[in-house]
C-alpha cells in the first residue's frame, strides 16, 4: 500500500488526466492526498467527488512544494510514500516496480526517469528537443484535455508499449541522481534525513543533498537514484499561468547556495553532472 501526495493549484484538465493514468496503472491500493492551493477552475472539486481512497487538504492561499508535501505525511496511513507533480504520466505498474527495484538495490528513495535525465546526455536532449517542438506546436490549440493527450501521444505512440520497451531494455538499473516530479521514499527514509525542508522550493536538490550528505557521514542511507527501467512523463511547467499566485509562505524560502554553500553544492552534484 502506498500513499501519493500531490498538491494542486487549478489545471483541472491535467488533473483530470492525472487521475485517470493514476487510477489506471497504479498497481497497489492507494490513497491520494491531494493538497488544494485555493484552486478556482473546479479541480478541488473533482478530486473532492472522486473514490474513497482520495482526500483533500484545502489551504487558505498558494503554499510552496515542501510545505505541501509535509501536509501529506502528517496525514499518511501508509509507510511508502510517492509524492507526485499533478503534470505528470505514471508508467503501467510503476509503483511496484519501483518498489521492487528499491528493495533489490537497498534504497529508501528513488525516482522514475523521464526527460530531464535519461541514461546519457545525448539521449536526454534528443527527446528534450523531440517533446519542445511537440510542446510548442500543440499547445497553440490550447491546454484541454484532448490537447494534452494528443502531446503525449505524439511523443510516445502507444504509451504501454514504450514504457514497456524501456523496462526491457534496462530493468532495474539505477543511476544516482533525482528527477524531481515523482519522488518514492519509505518511512525510514522521512524518520532518517527528515521530512521535506519547508524553506526549501528548490525542495528536490534538498533531498537529493541530504541523502547524500548523510550517505557519506553515516552511511545509514543511499542518495537518491534514478530508475532508468520506469519512465514517467512530465509535461514540464506546460499549464503553469503567468499569474500564479505568490506562496504564502514565500518570506521562508530561501536558496540552495544559501543553506549549502557553493563548494557543497559543486562537490555533492559532481558525480551526477
Amino acid at each position: 500500500m502506498i500513499t501519493i501526495v500531490t498538491a494542486i493549484y487549478n489545471q483541472l484538465p491535467m488533473n483530470q488526466l492525472f487521475y485517470e493514468k493514476l487510477a489506471l496503472y497504479t498497481a497497489q491500493p492507494f490513497e491520494l492526498i491531494v493538497i488544494d492551493n485555493g484552486s478556482t477552475d473546479g479541480s478541488k472539486e473533482f478530486f473532492s467527488n472522486l473514490a474513497d481512497n482520495v482526500k483533500v487538504i484545502a489551504n487558505d492561499g498558494n503554499y510552496s512544494y515542501p510545505y505541501c508535501q509535509n501536509l501529506g505525511i502528517k496525514e499518511a496511513r501508509y509507510d511508502l510514500f510517492a509524492f507526485l507533480n499533478n503534470d505528470i504520466i505514471v508508467a503501467p505498474m510503476w509503483d511496484q516496480k519501483l518498489h521492487d527495484i528499491m528493495r533489490n538495490h537497498s534504497l529508501d528513495i528513488i525516482t522514475p526517469c523521464g526527460l530531464e535525465k535519461l541514461e546519457n546526455r545525448q539521449t536526454t536532449k534528443r527527446n528534450k528537443n523531440k517533446w519542445k517542438i511537440i510542446k510548442g506546436l500543440i499547445s497553440i490549440l490550447g491546454r484541454s484535455n484532448r490537447n494534452l493527450k494528443l502531446m503525449h501521444k505524439l511523443m510516445y505512440g502507444n504509451w504501454e508499449q514504450f514504457t514497456g520497451n524501456r523496462y526491457n531494455d534496462f530493468e532495474e538499473q539505477v543511476i544516482e541522481g533525482f528527477v524531481g516530479n515523482s519522488v518514492i521514499m519509505t518511512k525510514k527514509a522521512i524518520d532518517t534525513i527528515g521530512p521535506w525542508d519547508e524553506r526549501m522550493q528548490g525542495a528536490d536538490f534538498d533531498l537529493y543533498m541530504r541523502s547524500k550528505e548523510r550517505n557519506i557521514k553515516y552511511g545509514d542511507i543511499k542518495p537518491v537514484h534514478v530508475s532508468l527501467g520506469v519512465f514517467h512523463h512530465h509535461y514540464i511547467r506546460l499549464t503553469m499561468k503567468s499569474d500564479y499566485p505568490a506562496f504564502k509562505d514565500a518570506a521562508n524560502l530561501i536558496s540552495l547556495e544559501e543553506k549549502w554553500g557553493k563548494e557543497n553544492i559543486e562537490l555533492y552534484f559532481k558525480d551526477i553532472m
